[in-house]
């Protein structure tokens, strides 16, 4: 007699749950509580002894210098005067394991690359890469310590006519490159570079169709050119949508990393990004592509409104209500759910027992390949609450969500969450 195949057991029952405001906040502040990470620090009366004595030797070393030496357009030196050099100094340090000559000789070579390429200048600098802005490398946002954060995405690049344009010759790669210094150097310009400041990014690289082999020499020039000239300026690596053999390399490259540089590793498989960025990132700065709710040109106007997070357990089903809602007042809101793959609908329920609850919008099914954010707005005729609704049912799996709401009342005061 042949064997039926297994069938896996049914899922349990959905478990309907209301969330308030502080019920969302309180969770999110639990689903944050990770990371063992610790940024060095910059304050010289906390360094090590050897530590304060490899920086006393390199100042040494410097002060023999014929002339001042500037590095991220800070002077460095015995006697620059500026307790901004004493952080770059470090980096440098650090970047060597506190080798006073082998720091020296890296910071003589790197002042003499900066004066060379015109690193100081090159912000400024019309390059014509419009296509790439925002796309292949760009700063959007920060992270929860108010580090900025630092996108890489090469995947543009596996359209031949795209890399053909960009880095089909040597001329056109030595300017692309020139870019992309270009966007490091503006993000060092959002660093304090102080001690106890924000003093390193957060990079974010998305393998997702990156071609391996069409890049591998840019990757590798540009790679050099940043451990060279900007030594520990990356506080955590975190890699997204990173396929299978990713972590096979990586495991095979583990034993030759250092524990410091393995700690600022988070690697992170496609379905799992969104989760992965919110334990670093609030999502109102998670770019839209990644699960966020920030969209292309959010950041440009100010501090966008913040957005109250959860998380969605295998087979629940979640009601955010939003209450105390005036008649001719006007509710705009946005939701988003890593990894979709759930249904979402919103209603709003009057206060008034003799009214009828009405559909705002009729629950649907959104895929998990969505890249977009829920963005709607409703004016309420009469009192009453918004009720939105994710179902995740249909599924074992956890994800995280973030919501926000503006209302505009009848007066045209508002409030916002």
């Amino acid at each position: 007699m042949d064997a039926s195949p297994a069938q896996e057991p049914p899922l349990a029952a959905a478990k309907p749950t209301k969330r308030s405001l502080m019920s969302s906040l309180m969770e999110a502040a639990a689903l944050h509580r990770s990371s063992s990470f610790k940024e060095d620090s910059y304050v010289v009366s906390s360094l090590k002894p050897h530590e304060k004595r490899a920086l006393s030797e390199l100042k040494q070393l410097l002060s023999e210098s014929p002339k001042p030496l500037s590095i991220w357009g800070v002077t460095v030196g015995p006697d620059c005067g500026d307790e901004r050099g004493d952080v770059v100094l470090l980096k440098f340090l650090r970047a060597r394991d506190f080798a006073a000559r082998e720091a020296h000789a890296m910071v003589v070579r790197s002042a003499e690359w900066r004066a060379e390429f015109g690193a100081d200048g090159v912000a400024e600098e019309e390059l014509g890469f419009k296509e790439l802005e925002g796309v292949v490398a760009y700063t959007h946002g920060w992270d929860r310590g108010g580090r900025p954060v630092c996108y890489n995405a090469y995947g543009v690049f596996r359209d031949r006519a795209v890399y053909e344009r960009v880095l089909g010759d040597a001329d056109k790669l030595g300017r692309f490159l020139r870019w992309r210094v270009q966007v490091m150097e503006r993000g060092v310009r959002m660093l304090q570079l102080r001690p106890g400041g924000v003093n390193a990014i957060t990079q974010v690289t998305d393998l997702k169709d990156m071609p391996k082999r069409e890049l591998r020499g840019a990757s590798s020039r540009i790679l050099a050119l940043f451990q060279d000239n900007y030594p520990e300026l990356v506080a955590r690596k975190v890699f997204i949508n990173v396929p299978w053999y990713f972590s096979m390399l990586y495991s095979m490259m583990s034993p030759f990393l250092t524990e410091r540089t393995k700690s600022k590793f988070v690697i992170a498989r496609e379905g799992n990004v969104a989760e992965t960025l919110y334990k670093f990132i609030r999502p109102e700065f998670v770019p839209v592509q990644y699960g966020g709710l920030s969209r292309p040109g959010d950041l440009e106007n100010g501090p966008p409104k913040p957005a109250s997070e959860f998380a969605i357990k295998g087979g629940e089903k979640v009601f955010l209500e939003i209450d105390g809602i005036e008649a001719g007042a006007t509710i705009t809101w946005d939701i988003v759910v890593g990894g979709w793959d759930l249904e979402y609908g919103a209603e709003f329920v009057p206060t008034a027992e003799n009214s009828y609850t009405l559909a705002v919008e009729k629950p649907r099914r959104i895929a998990a390949t969505a890249e977009e954010p829920v963005h709607n707005a409703f004016t309420a005729r009469e009192a009453g609450k918004l009720v939105l609704t994710v179902d995740n049912s249909g599924s074992r799996k956890k994800k995280v969500a973030a919501y926000r709401y503006f209302v505009r009342k009848p007066s045209s005061s508002s409030s916002s969450i």
